[in-house]
């Protein structure tokens, strides 16, 4: 059966220990493994890399991001 989505962190609650990619606010993206986040969608990545264009621009490792700083968080 199909993980049902029915409020906005359902999605994120189904994305943990899976890949995302997130945008950010001033035009970086990141992509890494969602190990956690809190109601103000602060959140943690593991192997976050930094892209541009698609392409890597650096790796960084574990990785908290703000969620103020953050414009959307999708399933890679």
């Amino acid at each position: 059966m199909a993980n049902v989505i029915e409020r906005p962190l359902d999605l994120l609650n189904n994305s943990k220990g899976k890949e995302v990619i997130v945008q950010l606010k001033n035009d970086r993206q990141f992509s890494g493994v969602l190990k956690a986040f809190d109601i103000h969608i602060n959140i943690v990545l593991d192997n976050a890399k930094e892209m541009l264009n698609g392409e890597l621009k650096r790796n960084y490792g574990p990785t908290f991001l703000r969620g103020d700083t953050i414009i959307f968080i999708s399933p890679a």
